[in-house]
This record gives C-alpha cells, sequence and structure tokens, in this order.
C-alpha cells in the first residue's frame, strides 16, 4: 500500500481501490443571539447548544476546525426578512454567535446572507484549502439552513455527517423530516456526538 497525501492505493492482484480517508470540519450553522434569545429565537434551540459545544471542544482538540456559517443580513434588503421578520442583521448582537459558542484562536468566521452556508460565500474556497472532505454539520434549523448547507455540500462533493443531538428546528415533525432528507437525498450520516471519532 502506499499512501499519497490523504489517498490510500491499495493494489491486490487484479484491482486497483482508491479510499480517500475522511479528513473532517465541524459546519455550525447559525447559533446566534437572535435564533436563541432575540427577535426570531425558539426554546427548542436551547438544548443543542450543549452538545455542539462538546462537539466543538472535540474537534479543536484533534486539530478538526470548526467553521461557523453564520446568518449576516442586510438591513431592509434581504429577501428572508419577508419569511422570517428582520434578524441577524449585521453588524448587531443579533448577529453574534451566543457566548457559549464564541469562536475560538483558529476559528473560521464565514458570513452567509441566505439559508445556506456555501451560496455565495467562502465555504468552499476554505474547505478545499484545508483539504476536507466530510463536513459534519450542525446547528440550526434542521429542516432549513442544515438542510440547504447539506445539499449543497453535496453538490460540491462533500460527505455529510450530522449528529442528531446537535441539531433541532421547530417541531419534532420538521426536525425528524430534515434528518431523513438528509439522509436519503444527500446521502448523509445520522449519528450521534459521542460516536464521532477524529
Amino acid at each position: 500500500m502506499r499512501v499519497i497525501g490523504t489517498i490510500f492505493i491499495v493494489k491486490d492482484r487484479h484491482q486497483y481501490f482508491t479510499i480517500m480517508k475522511n479528513k473532517y470540519a465541524i459546519i455550525v450553522v447559525d447559533m446566534l443571539n437572535d435564533f436563541v434569545s432575540g427577535s426570531i429565537a425558539h426554546p427548542r434551540i436551547k438544548h443543542i447548544i450543549e452538545p455542539i459545544k462538546e462537539l466543538c471542544d472535540k474537534a479543536r482538540a484533534a486539530g478538526v476546525p470548526v467553521i461557523y456559517a453564520n446568518d449576516s443580513h442586510t438591513p431592509e434588503v434581504d429577501k428572508e426578512f419577508k419569511v422570517w421578520g428582520p434578524h441577524a442583521v449585521e453588524g448587531t448582537w443579533g448577529a453574534e454567535v451566543i457566548d457559549e459558542l464564541k469562536p475560538q484562536k483558529g476559528d473560521y468566521i464565514i458570513p452567509k446572507k441566505t439559508y445556506s452556508g456555501f451560496f455565495e460565500t467562502s465555504m468552499e474556497r476554505v474547505l478545499r484549502e484545508l483539504e476536507v472532505n466530510t463536513v459534519i454539520i450542525t446547528g440550526w434549523q434542521a429542516d432549513c439552513c442544515c438542510r440547504h448547507t447539506s445539499a449543497d455540500a453535496f453538490f460540491r462533493g462533500f460527505k455529510i455527517i450530522v449528529p442528531k443531538e446537535t441539531t433541532d428546528t421547530l417541531t419534532d415533525e420538521a426536525y425528524l423530516g430534515g434528518l431523513d432528507y438528509i439522509k436519503n437525498i444527500y446521502g448523509g450520516k445520522i449519528c450521534s456526538v459521542k460516536s464521532l471519532k477524529f
């Protein structure tokens, strides 16, 4: 067996197999003040804070990048306001990451204008430069921003993992539907934080 970067080439008598070694990044979606205690806060978000913190601490200790995909909306312009009302306006307290999950030295912060962490942002470039091939998607909401971020990750060839206790949304039905969609349509792996090994 030869090791070439993160690609293992295994040769037997009949064929070659190329196996890509997983290189992970954590994506934390919209864990912002306005979603937790501000203009569009919802009580179901609170129980995912500690599992996300546990995962991020575990990742940092293993040298796995942590990337924040944060709504940062332009006042009176962004079309999301027609759906959700004003929230996470750029430069305001509401658009800041909650204190419990504040970015640490070495983390990455990527502002976004709509649901996906990839759409017209630097997300893909950052992941490519970090040589990441597997994204672990966490945050709010399973059936909206996490789902759209998963879609764009899938379209770009990234493998997707969603630890089930690190995301939620407005109802049980929507939460389970969001996870099922990511699993069945994008091939995402649904697991627990404790099962992840870096």
